[in-house]
């Protein structure tokens, strides 16, 4: 049985689904409660699991981080919810220093399964900090799982990993993609939550992305489909670890690859990705691995976002330089 439903109601249906079935399963962040979260992600979860499993805490990420270190010390399983991708620096320190290392630390002895939820990215026209694509940072740290979902059927299903996860998790949570509608089976047995997926099959091309940009690419595709050009769209869904053997097999195929991704491309992930690629694929790649993402510069007033972010005629371009060669 499948249900459509939008992304950030996907994803409140599985955090209800959490707390219903693990008593040491909590929720905290700013406004999360009596609000339900500023997009609403966390809309009826106080009312319906009361104040000590759903909590509204002071505005202090790193406080926020820190409270979950200790409640995981203590047995407990807590999903955090920075309120915007640009308020997490405050508890970057907490999650590169602690949350992440405590495993090694501790010779395997402690688990700190803490969930880190990050609404990200643009395209809402909000203002500075509200905007941003932090994900490489995290993803260079050791210790920490780094996702993101593309549709509400990975979004349910991955949050519901990643809470089961005995490792620190940081959740990137498309914002642009909250009200877009999926079907989503609750009753699924869902794949390894760090296995890329093929969405789209094709031969001419690989587009890699995760995320806000694989509808994108989607309709990055589409519009080649009507010049002749058949493209292969692999959904990353984990940035951290990479699934590298589902990439190597789709460009061993399609013989080239365009990344994309929100986030600047100067040490992107979509680096890695080429890096790994290159030395993977060097004798079955036709052209180099091209990229295309964001600059290398402060997000800029939303009036402009347009102009900063990846979009169709920018993919397309990079789809034909790719196919010159």
């Amino acid at each position: 049985m499948a249900d459509k439903m939008a992304l950030a109601k996907a994803i409140n249906e599985s955090l209800r689904r959490a707390l219903d079935s693990d008593p040491k399963v909590l929720i905290m962040g700013e406004d999360v409660g009596k609000l339900g979260g500023v997009f609403r992600v966390t809309d009826g979860l106080q009312k319906d699991f009361g104040e000590s499993r759903v909590i509204d805490t002071p505005l202090a990420e790193s406080g926020i981080v820190g409270t979950a270190i200790g409640l995981a010390l203590r047995g407990y399983r807590p999903v955090v919810e920075i309120q915007f991708d640009g308020f997490v620096f405050p508890a970057y320190d907490q999650i590169v220093t602690q949350l992440a290392k405590m495993h090694a630390r501790s010779l395997g002895k402690v688990k700190l399964p803490v969930v880190v939820r990050i609404p990200y990215g643009g395209g809402i026209g909000a203002v500075e900090h509200h905007s941003e694509s932090p994900e490489a940072l995290f993803a260079h740290v050791a210790g920490l799982k780094i996702v993101s979902p593309s549709n509400a059927s990975d979004a349910y299903w991955m949050m519901q990993q990643a809470i089961q996860s005995d490792d620190p998790v940081i959740f990137f949570e498309p914002k642009r993609r909250y009200w877009d509608k999926g079907e989503v089976n609750t009753e699924a047995i869902p794949g390894p939550l760090h296995k890329a997926q093929v969405v789209r099959e094709g031969t001419d091309l690989t587009l890699a992305a995760y995320g806000p940009m694989v509808k994108l690419c989607q309709e990055v595709a589409d519009v080649a489909a009507e010049e002749g050009k058949n493209l292969e769209i692999v959904d990353l869904r984990s940035v951290s670890p990479l699934d590298f053997d589902s990439i190597q097999a789709s460009v061993e195929k399609t013989r080239r690859l365009v990344v994309v991704h929100e986030a600047p491309v100067f040490f992107g992930s979509g680096a890695e990705i080429a890096a790994r690629i290159t030395e993977r694929c060097f004798y079955h790649l036709e052209a180099p691995v091209l990229r295309v993402g964001g600059y290398h510069a402060p997000y800029p007033p939303a009036r402009l976002e347009e102009e900063y972010l990846p979009n169709l005629d920018r993919v397309l371009d990079a789809v034909d330089r790719s196919l010159a060669y």
